[in-house]
């Protein structure tokens, strides 16, 4: 699948117990950050466990672009030689980021402060998001930006000749941000500080420990102070990807709502900042174990055993939205199948990710049959009981990947198949989507076969 090709229509049936093991790629988050990390540190980073969609691949291919020699070696194992904090070389042709909001923002955070000029573009999707939320804080440092209206791709970027270092309360909860604004101080002197009211998955700090830079985390009264001291000469590492969240999200998903299902997910992220659906799906009645906890690759990690469940609805806590802001589109689609109704609160950043997924999720529930009320910060399900979902609908992805495969798993276990207009988004973050789930025994065909 190619999330920059022809579309691809899908359609998902219901099926009979999902059974089997899950084995889910590499977090999406972490794969991103060790390619740009490798490629800031001095010898040879080795990655294993890398996640091979194609936002991925994208920020490798930019990592080349940027003078870093990156080289896969076999499924997931690859190396990054890396020029160094500072040693970014100007990239010889406009950066494609494709279908990347978390690669595009990183990727322009750790070059703003590198006296270099480069151009970012990406898919239809990625052109219409706002971009200004990274420029704004870089522009401190003395980048300068300059892009279409509204801060949106495609956009150059100026590096900072003399940098400085800043000190930055991001106005949203956005992983992103923070990290841009991180990367960017790697090459500032002194000490740049970000400040988040709300604390986000912390990825970034974990993995700047990890390469040597000397970070720290406080509690205050203006939220989580993070500082960083600049000009570090981060050291190669051995970075051990573990399996996605995100992602293991759907098989999970699916399992609790397609009836005498069993599953288990090996290997999953635990990270606090990440693993907010599990405690979700939990809450609402979820029949969910972790087995073998242990730590890999500085990162909390756990199998997951999965057991079809009748689940009822709650109010999600709007203080849980960064730890699970990703998974609201199919966490909406558990939803549909439980008794009674589930609030989703302070959810306002969907409506800026790859697509608006509160709207894109509600018209294509509403298009499955299921209730829906929804303001510019919420999202709330009317649950049709475990097998009261009409489906027969087919939901717009507006290129969005999530969206894609959330409805999906709505089709397999409505009472009418479900379509998408496009799946092929699936591969920027997720290529082996179809295959996993029809080895657990799902049915979903693509139009073009």
């Amino acid at each position: 699948m190619s999330g920059h090709g022809t579309p691809i229509k899908m359609t998902s049936r219901k099926c009979g117990p999902l059974k089997g093991t899950a084995e889910v790629p590499g977090d999406k988050s972490i794969s991103h950050r060790a390619l740009i990390l490798g490629a800031l540190s001095v010898g040879e980073t080795k990655i294993t466990g890398l996640l091979e969609g194609e936002d991925v691949l994208d920020t490798a291919k930019a990592m080349r672009a940027f003078g870093a020699e990156v080289t896969q070696h076999g499924p997931g194992s690859w190396s990054v030689h890396g020029v160094g904090v500072g040693g970014f070389a100007e990239p010889e042709d406009v950066i494609d980021c494709g279908n990347s909001g978390t690669g595009v923002r990183l990727i322009m955070g750790a070059m703003a402060t590198s006296p270099i000029v480069a151009t970012f573009t990406g898919d239809g999707s990625l052109r219409k998001r706002p971009m200004g939320r990274v420029t704004d804080p870089i522009r401190l440092f003395g980048a300068q930006a300059f892009g279409r209206h509204g801060g949106r791709l495609p956009m150059t970027i100026l590096g900072a000749p003399s940098p400085a270092p800043v000190r930055y309360a991001t106005p949203m909860a956005s992983a992103q941000v923070k990290s841009a604004v991180l990367l960017a101080g790697l090459n500032a002197p002194g000490q740049t500080v970000v400040i988040e009211k709300t604390p986000t998955r912390d990825h970034t700090e974990r993995m700047l420990r990890g390469f040597g830079a000397e970070i720290t985390t406080e509690v205050t009264e203006q939220g989580h102070v993070i500082t960083l001291q600049g000009q570090p000469e981060l050291k190669a590492q051995e970075v051990a990807v573990p399996r996605d969240p995100s992602s293991a999200a759907f098989p999970v998903c699916a399992a609790l709502i397609v009836p005498g299902s069993e599953i288990v997910v090996p290997g999953v992220s635990q990270n606090p900042t990440r693993n907010g659906i599990f405690i979700t799906l939990r809450e609402m009645g979820a029949d969910l174990t972790f087995e073998n906890e242990r730590e890999e690759g500085g990162e909390p990690v756990a199998d997951l055993r999965v057991r079809y469940s009748k689940l009822h609805g709650i109010d999600v806590p709007a203080e849980r939205a960064s730890a699970q802001i990703d998974e609201y589109p199919v966490l909406s689609v558990v939803a549909a199948f439980a008794e009674g109704v589930t609030r989703m609160p302070g959810v306002h950043e969907l409506r800026v990710k790859e697509s608006d997924r509160i709207d894109a999720m509600a018209r294509g529930l509403e298009a499955n049959g299921i209730k829906i009320e929804e303001d510019e910060d919420t999202l709330i399900v009317h649950g049709c009981g475990p097998e009261g979902v009409p489906g027969g609908g087919t939901a717009v992805t507006h290129l969005d990947h999530r969206i894609a495969m959330s409805f999906m798993v709505l089709g397999m276990a409505a009472q009418q198949p479900v379509s998408v207009d496009d799946g092929s988004p699936i591969a920027t973050s997720f290529p082996i989507f179809e295959d996993l789930m029809a080895g657990l025994g799902a049915e979903i065909v693509r139009a073009d076969r």
